[in-house]
């Protein structure tokens, strides 16, 4: 019982260091999205922490406020389905390690 333990616990182990590199990584990750052809763009990091909004000067129309409140979203949007596409990408659990229940 003590070997089998004993493995499943430095197994637990590397697998909480491999999830917190994970959080690391995701963390600083960062997409752009984009709406009408780049008049407006937003960075996100992988937390989905809005970092920065640019909003090109001719896109600013004082009577289309909804337009610009659009393109917002859109750019929004856009950087949000970048994030979700696959954000464990790229990211494995050491050799040898498996997740239980089929993960």
């Amino acid at each position: 019982m003590g070997s089998g333990f004993s493995k499943m616990k430095k197994q637990a182990k590397l697998m909480e260091q491999q999830l917190e590199m994970m959080r690391s990584e995701m963390k600083s990750k960062q997409v752009t999205g984009s709406a009408g052809n780049g008049l407006v763009t937003v960075v996100l990091n992988g937390e989905k922490e809005v970092l920065e909004i640019k909003i090109k000067p001719e896109c600013v129309d004082p009577n289309d406020l909804e337009g610009l409140q659009d393109l917002i979203k859109a750019a929004c949007e856009d950087a949000y389905s970048k994030l979700s596409d696959d954000p464990a990408k790229g990211m494995s659990l050491p050799s040898g390690m498996n997740l239980p229940f089929g993960f």
